[in-house]
């Protein structure tokens, strides 16, 4: 199977005393992104006071919408943490895709060359 997913990868560090606040926001858009047919997961983990958003879709699309979807979120998210650093992951074509539209964001993207990707089982 050609893997076409893509995966996000932000890293934030959450500003002191808005941890309950940035929160919020995640539940936010945990609800938000369970609605999307293209997410094949998302989550968020803690350290501290810094988090990391664990995300991926089906293709270059899917993350597309999925960033659309959660523009209001975003903004309310930066409000309370600093966005420390911003990876994508996935194959050239799907990158090439997505390269114009996160552009202003900076991520870093990171380009699949080895590997396979499994169907879910049952």
């Amino acid at each position: 199977m050609i893997d076409q997913s893509v995966s996000i990868h932000p890293y934030f560090a959450i500003k002191p005393g808005c941890e309950d606040q940035f929160r919020k926001v995640c539940e936010q858009f945990i609800a938000k992104t369970s609605q999307e047919k293209g997410c094949l997961n998302y989550g968020f983990s803690f350290a501290g006071r810094a988090a990391f958003c664990r995300e991926a879709y089906i293709d270059a699309e899917a993350a597309l919408f999925h960033l659309n979807n959660v523009a209001d979120e975003i903004q309310k998210a930066l409000d309370y943490a600093e966005l420390e650093r911003l990876e994508i992951h996935g194959s050239a074509d799907q990158l090439a895709i997505l390269e114009e539209s996160v552009s202003a964001l900076n991520p870093v993207l990171f380009t699949l060359e080895q590997g396979f990707r499994t169907a879910p089982s049952a």
